[in-house]
């Protein structure tokens, strides 16, 4: 054999040999559990994530939409007639009662009062006049120097003056009535409208006197929301009243920021819907809630009982069946079928086939199957992350 041959087997020789020793360090080496249980002729365990079920106490919530509403709205009407001449309030801002919104002219007002207080007056004059007449006709008819008719006539004069007395001070009280009204004043604390007339406008009062304003009181206010029958059943039938709390959350809100209670149940289920309206009152000491506003409303149940509560991304389908896969100690997947209550902070509430402290495949479900051997990766149970974070 000539020298160049020789060289070239030498070299396929070594080649040959290198990668022999490639293949075993790759055996033996890197992956080495994999490629030993390729050689043992068995699956690697397929990785997943497993969490404890949680177990503890929850009060369940039910979750409606609902609006804002005022406890007391008033449209503010004129009750006498004139000339607005001043309007004292600022548009949208907050007001006592009793404080003044608009004022009448009131000088017609008053002077019906003067007119008033000397009918009176005059009424009195009267009135004393009679009533010495008939003190003295007393006297008289106790001696017979007074006629009997005559006697008649004064005492029925002084009885007549003492009725137009009444009648001219009841005048009186409404002519004062009437000036009092030339105030329109707020009859409950609240945050005013706009002024709908200006300074100028003649005002007329009745029955068509137009809407000056309208005035709305602020704390506390009311969340009106419809509930199912079920709902009705299970929590408000027996606590209608002031035991049943409710949170509420804005549109703008990701959470419930405010806490209240059920104000009031109505009277009867609405057929055609199969819900019930509902109303729940909630401070609003800072004014921040304005009628109209949409509203989240969650709605609590019964006393706070222990529950068992897990991702729902753990929880599989199996045609009409819900289930989940339950990893025991020595790392076997099993096969679990549940009932699933309602979401409480994110998590799903299983009812029954689930005990406490068993351990569940929360990332991994399709690549598992029952009575599979598992390799478990413990991470902690979080609502809607699909793999929860790593326990400590």
């Amino acid at each position: 054999m000539s020298t160049p041959r020789k060289r070239l087997s030498i070299a396929l020789a070594a080649l040959f040999v290198a990668a022999g020793a490639m293949g075993i360090y790759a055996v033996h080496g890197q992956g080495g559990e994999a490629h030993a249980a390729a050689i043992a002729g068995t699956a690697p365990a397929v990785q997943v994530d497993v969490a404890d079920v949680l177990y503890h106490p929850i009060t369940e919530w039910q979750s409606y939409s609902g609006r804002l509403e005022a406890i007391q709205r008033v449209e503010i009407r004129p009750q006498v007639s004139g000339r607005i001449v001043a309007i004292p309030f600022k548009d949208g801002a907050l007001v006592g009662k009793g404080e003044v919104l608009f004022v009448i002219d009131p000088e017609p007002y008053q002077a019906a009062v003067d007119r008033a207080a000397g009918e009176v007056a005059a009424a009195e004059a009267r009135m004393a006049y009679a009533g010495s007449d008939a003190a003295r006709a007393d006297r008289l008819i106790q001696s017979n120097a007074i006629a009997r008719r005559d006697y008649d006539e004064k005492q029925n004069a002084s009885r007549e003056a003492s009725a137009n007395l009444k009648a001219a001070r009841a005048a009186l009280e409404a002519a004062r009535i009437d000036l009092a009204r030339t105030r329109v004043a707020a009859p409950v604390a609240g945050r005013v409208s706009r002024a709908e007339l200006t300074i100028g406008n003649v005002v007329t009062a009745g029955a068509n006197a137009p809407v000056l304003t309208t005035l709305v009181s602020v704390a506390p206010i009311y969340a009106s929301f419809n509930v199912d029958e079920q709902t009705y059943l299970q929590y408000l039938r027996k606590n209608a009243h002031g035991d049943v709390p409710v949170d509420l959350g804005l549109a703008d809100e990701d959470g419930y920021s405010r806490k209240g209670v059920v104000d009031s149940v109505d009277n009867h289920l609405d057929t055609t819907s199969g819900t019930i309206r509902v109303r729940a009152r909630f401070d609003n000491a800072d004014g921040a809630l304005l009628p109209g506003l949409y509203a989240r409303i969650k709605v609590g149940g019964a006393a706070p009982h222990p529950a068992i509560l897990v991702d729902d991304s753990a929880i599989g389908t199996d045609q009409a069946k819900k289930y989940v896969l339950v990893v025991d100690q020595a790392n076997t997947v099993h096969y679990r079928e549940v009932t699933l209550g309602g979401i409480n902070e994110g998590l799903r509430i299983i009812t029954s086939g689930l005990r406490p402290n068993e351990r569940i495949v929360v990332n991994g479900v399709q690549r598992t199957k029952p009575e599979e051997t598992v390799q478990p990766t413990v991470v902690k149970m979080a609502a809607g992350t699909g793999a929860a974070a790593p326990s400590a």
